[in-house]
């Protein structure tokens, strides 16, 4: 079973790329965000005929915007996050019906925040004690667990390739740290860093000062699991090679796989 996430930087542009990655990369699920389309001009057609007949989108014109597809079909759709007011489409939850149990699965595109002491930074912190409070309350229900997207959040210096000159700056404040821990602190694990990963290993590079060739990066999409699945990740990596393609996006995805549950002992 393979989850990835992916914030494709507008699906109308990277569709191509999706395909072709897809194609190699045969994921049980992805997840995506920044889709910047509405949700009648999402392509169902096209990820049908690729082998992912079952979506569940929310999008929105020019912004926003995510996505679950899935080769498996999909249940309880939720948009946006229960109880939190909110105009723009960020967050689509869904169960998963796969063959080795179901699962639920959570994709958030997170706030960016602008920065620290901004109204949309105060926007950032308030949508993520939303979050916090729903996937506490999803941890309670039948279904294990994943929690992707695009953070916008380094965990800690390892994700960042300039801890100290960045340090507070958005992506990089101490509140924000704070808020993913306490999602650590509901019981999630951080899949890639359940694993040796090689140093600087990031997720997002700006399309600006050769970034991407000089490896100046952000770790800032993330994935999460639920206690459940931690002895099941087998593995979990980021694919840099949709980064080298022309018009990338600015992110590269990122993919967990997990083992099939081992099942219950007869009598």
């Amino acid at each position: 079973m393979k989850i990835a996430t992916w914030n494709v930087n507008s699906l109308s542009i990277r569709l191509p790329q999706v395909l072709d990655w897809l194609a190699a990369n045969p994921v049980d699920v992805l997840c995506l965000q920044e889709l910047k389309l509405t949700d009648d001009k999402f392509p169902l057609a096209a990820l049908e005929q690729a082998g992912y007949p079952h979506c569940a989108v929310f999008g929105q014109k020019t912004y926003n915007g995510v996505a679950l597809i899935s080769q498996h079909p999909l249940s309880d759709v939720l948009r946006n996050i229960a109880g939190f007011e909110d105009e723009q489409a960020r967050v689509v939850s869904a169960t998963v019906q796969a063959p080795g149990g179901d699962l639920r699965v959570v994709n958030g595109y997170f706030v960016n925040g602008q920065e620290p002491g901004s109204e949309k930074f105060a926007y950032k912190m308030n949508w993520l004690q939303g979050l916090h409070r729903q996937i506490a309350a999803e941890l309670a229900g039948p279904a294990p667990l994943v929690l992707v997207g695009d953070f916008n959040i380094t965990a800690d210096d390892r994700d960042t390739h300039d801890p100290q000159g960045l340090r507070e700056t958005i992506h990089h404040t101490t509140q924000e740290r704070q808020a993913f821990a306490a999602l650590l602190g509901l019981g999630l694990v951080d899949a890639f860093r359940l694993f040796d990963q090689p140093e600087k290993s990031y997720s997002w590079w700006d399309y600006r000062e050769m970034a991407f060739r000089r490896n100046k990066g952000l770790r800032i999409d993330h994935i999460l699991v639920s206690p459940s699945l931690k002895a099941r990740v087998k593995a979990c990596t980021i694919d840099r090679s949709p980064r080298k393609n022309e018009r990338p996006s600015d992110h590269a995805p990122v993919i967990v796989e997990l083992a099939e549950p081992v099942p219950p002992h007869g009598p």
